[in-house]
């Protein structure tokens, strides 16, 4: 199960895209998404955001 990010919960740091090891967060239109396809569910974006906004689906 791929993760996701919760836009609501989301500020923007970059932290999950910064640490993300096989880069499949990008950001668009001001907001960051996961590539559902790409994601290997390491669950680091998961680790590193500072207020809980990525998750498992």
């Amino acid at each position: 199960m791929a993760y996701k990010i919760d836009i609501e919960k989301c500020v923007q740091c970059g932290a999950c895209q910064a640490n993300c090891p096989v880069d499949c967060i990008a950001e668009e239109n001001g907001n960051y998404v996961i590539d559902a396809d790409a994601c290997v569910e390491c669950g680091t974006c998961e680790a590193n955001c500072p207020v809980g906004a990525a998750s498992a689906e």
